[in-house]
């Protein structure tokens, strides 16, 4: 049984970037997000009753950067099989190995072409049932 993809929890601290994402995932893509300016904000209940198909997660972040909210979302019994894909702009092969390392099922590279956003996401979400 295929689930779709609906509901993306998007954690992002440039308000700027959030923007762009949210009309890109919500407007274009047809996607209901929950936009978190951090992973504190993340943490929070919330995500829980938010019940998301997928994690988007911002690398780079003040106080608790994408990895370590990943590994406190993890925590989460709900959480811890969410699919997670990363964004950044940091994109070598050694950043996106660790990245995947981490349990990543993607990464997108920022800046991002916003009409692309939520078919990118869709195809690594996709690609992620399939195994």
């Amino acid at each position: 049984m295929t689930h779709k993809l609906t509901k993306i929890l998007y954690v992002e601290d440039d308000l700027d970037i959030q923007s762009v994402a949210k009309i890109a995932l919500e407007i274009v893509g047809g996607l209901t997000l929950l936009s978190c300016s951090s992973g504190k904000e993340a943490l929070g209940p919330a995500t829980l009753e938010f019940a998301p198909d997928l994690m988007l997660l911002d690398v780079m972040m003040p106080e608790m950067d994408g990895p370590t909210t990943l590994q406190h979302l993890r925590d989460i019994p709900s959480m811890k099989d969410i699919p997670v894909i990363f964004m950044t702009a940091k994109v070598q092969v050694s950043e996106v190995a660790y990245y995947k390392s981490l349990g990543a099922i993607g990464v997108i590279a920022k800046p991002f072409d916003p009409m692309q956003l939520a078919e990118q996401v869709r195809q690594l979400y996709n690609s992620n049932l399939g195994d």
